[in-house]
């Protein structure tokens, strides 16, 4: 996920389980990016939790969204959008 904290400063929070569409926009859409930014390192997300690492590795910041691996989740207009598609 790609959670913008600044004009040109984007935080990467990486999820290792799960981060396929059909799972994640259902599951994260009971998050909101202060949730994920205060989680920092997400093991899973669920509708009712946030299964963490601790202690946590810090989000790596860069300067725009960033697709690294399979999929990249935003924020826009107050809810949580695929724009993998998107990247490519």
């Amino acid at each position: 996920m790609a959670i913008q904290t600044g004009p040109e400063e984007w935080a990467h929070v990486y999820v290792h389980f799960d981060g396929y569409p059909a799972q994640m926009l259902p599951a994260l859409a009971a998050w909101t990016p202060e949730d994920i930014l205060a989680a920092r390192e997400i093991r899973q997300v669920r509708p009712d939790a946030l299964d963490c690492f601790e202690p946590p590795r810090p989000p790596r910041i860069l300067a725009r969204p960033t697709c690294e691996l399979c999929h990249l989740y935003v924020w826009q207009d107050g809810i949580w959008i695929d724009v993998t598609d998107s990247m490519q």
